[in-house]
């Protein structure tokens, strides 16, 4: 009964929607922690050694933060599949073009798939400058997050890369909450403008918390 469920364009998108949803969450909490950097080194690097002590003394050090991870790689892997899958669909079922133009949808849906390009690309260099140090700029400090965030964004491209993907992300999550509320049934005539003022208004916020933090490393509000 999954496999069939999967096979489906409909159990395809079903995926996206809950595994978008689920990403969405965290990224919610994960910029209200981000923002904590401007309260000090002390608030930040307290923040940051909290989540890895989360959930003791039942859950062992990191253990916690390991099954976070771990959901999310599941639901990265599972958006992306499916939404890789849809599109291969989508190109096979219409392989010559329409001979009289579609209606012209928004920015937002047009730049859906390279945005979701973009953000695969950035989360794999995130998490190799600020969780493994890998590509990190001025040397990776382990256990002191604030210093390693004023470094990466005391470079140009780090600056660049990241406020890129953050305007890319503002755009997904836009067409991408509408979409998954569309799928999972809780639009309607009614409650459709509402579920696109709030798809709206997550999508600034998001991506307006996210950039805060490159532009107080510019700025010298954060250093």
């Amino acid at each position: 009964m999954a496999r069939t469920v999967w096979d489906s364009s409909v159990g395809k998108k079903t995926v996206m929607a809950v595994s978008g949803l689920i990403m969405l969450s965290y990224l919610v909490v994960h910029m209200i922690g981000n923002l904590k950097i401007f309260f000090g080194a002390g608030e930040f690097n307290h923040y940051a050694h909290w989540l890895r002590t989360l959930g003791e003394p039942f859950m062992h050090y990191e253990w916690t933060l390991w099954v976070i991870r771990v959901v999310l790689v599941v639901a990265v892997v599972a958006h992306a599949v499916s939404a890789y899958q849809l599109s291969r669909r989508d190109i096979k079922a219409r392989p010559t073009k329409y001979v009289h133009g579609k209606p012209r949808a928004s920015y937002a849906t047009r730049t859906m798939r390279w945005g979701g390009i973009i953000l695969g690309l950035f989360i794999v260099w995130h998490i190799l400058d600020l969780t493994t140090g890998t590509v990190h700029s001025g040397g990776f400090q382990e256990g002191h997050p604030y210093q390693n965030v004023v470094d990466t964004f005391s470079t140009w491209y780090g600056n660049v890369i990241y406020i890129v993907a953050m305007l890319a992300l503002g755009l997904h999550v836009r067409h991408g909450f509408w979409s998954a509320a569309q799928t999972l049934g809780a639009g309607s005539r009614t409650r459709d403008r509402a579920l696109k003022a709030t798809a709206n208004v997550l999508a600034l916020l998001l991506t307006a918390g996210f950039i805060a933090v490159p532009v107080g490393v510019m700025t010298g509000v954060v250093s």
